[in-house]
């Protein structure tokens, strides 16, 4: 099987040093298994989006010698793809139209549990979409409620698409398409067979293996790197304003990057060239230095 990976920033903000962790890991894995390495923005949420954010992304990846195969591919040019996807999935009666409220949602337990699959919503307020994920219609009605996968660093998984998830909102209130939605058809459509990103999003993964199965694809190995955590114990993310990666320390922020994979790069290692870093953490990869860490601290 041909290896494709893929790594898929949202334009938010610029990368931090958790976001590279991720690309490191993601572009160390492909090129260790002499597979393609792609990016690909996701940029269907406008109203978070920072201007510049996304060009300022893709120049830093250059600078730290992470250079991808092919095109970037942009979410925001992918919207037709979305909404045939979203009409072949109401004409199989596996979508349905949803007024709850987060409010709605927290009251009831914090999984949503599928209240308008059998009540009318209210036309009158906006309303998103939801994709059934559990006791599903024919012909779908043998996929059972329970996935279960083999994470390629954190091990055997197993989730309750009804207990532990609930239905999956594809269209949000506002009409944009929904990330669960676009990320799978986006992996579909560029054949990616492997996705090593963040633990943070090891809760998602069972929601998206179910939305492959509805489409009749084989869903991708998945492998998830530990998250990393700030001094004060939150992970680095955007939202937590976490300092963008200083781009006159590359040599630096790869070497850190390797250190915090658990892959043991020698102290002089942060004194070459990034293409140097790189070569020698694709020739010393180890999968197993992350074998069940989810998250740990910077």
């Amino acid at each position: 099987m041909t290896y494709i990976g893929r790594f898929a920033p949202s334009p938010s903000g610029p990368l931090h040093f958790g976001s590279l962790v991720s690309a490191v890991a993601s572009y160390l894995d492909a090129r260790h298994h002499n597979g393609r390495w792609l990016v690909r923005m996701d940029d269907i949420d406008p109203p978070r989006e920072m201007p510049g954010a996304a060009d300022d992304i893709l120049k830093t990846l250059e600078q730290h010698g992470l250079e991808w195969d092919g095109e970037v591919l942009w979410q925001s040019t992918r919207t037709t793809a979305y909404r045939s996807a979203l009409i072949q999935l109401q004409q199989t009666n596996l979508v349905y139209p949803c007024d709850c409220t987060r409010r709605d949602i927290s009251n009831s337990g914090g999984v949503y549990n599928g209240h308008c699959r059998s009540h009318t919503p209210n036309p009158d307020t906006p309303l998103a979409l939801r994709l059934k994920l559990y006791q599903l219609p024919t012909p779908f009605a043998s996929l059972s409620d329970t996935i279960e996968f083999n994470d390629l660093l954190q091990g055997p998984q197993i989730q309750n698409l009804a207990q532990d998830v609930g239905d999956a909102v594809v269209m949000r209130k506002d009409g944009l398409f929904a990330y669960q939605l676009a990320v799978v058809l986006d992996d579909i459509a560029q054949g990616i067979t492997h996705v090593i990103r963040g633990a943070d999003l090891l809760p998602v993964t069972a929601r998206q293996i179910r939305f492959f199965q509805l489409r009749d694809v084989t869903p991708p190995i998945y492998g998830h790197v530990p998250v990393v955590l700030g001094d004060d114990g939150r992970k680095l993310s955007k939202q937590n304003h976490a300092a963008a990666l200083d781009k006159h320390l590359i040599r630096e922020n790869l070497w850190q990057a390797l250190a915090f994979l658990r892959q043991n790069p020698p102290e002089a290692l942060s004194r070459e060239s990034p293409a140097t870093i790189l070569s020698w953490g694709t020739r010393h990869w180890q999968r197993s230095a992350l074998t069940g860490i989810a998250a740990q601290q910077l």
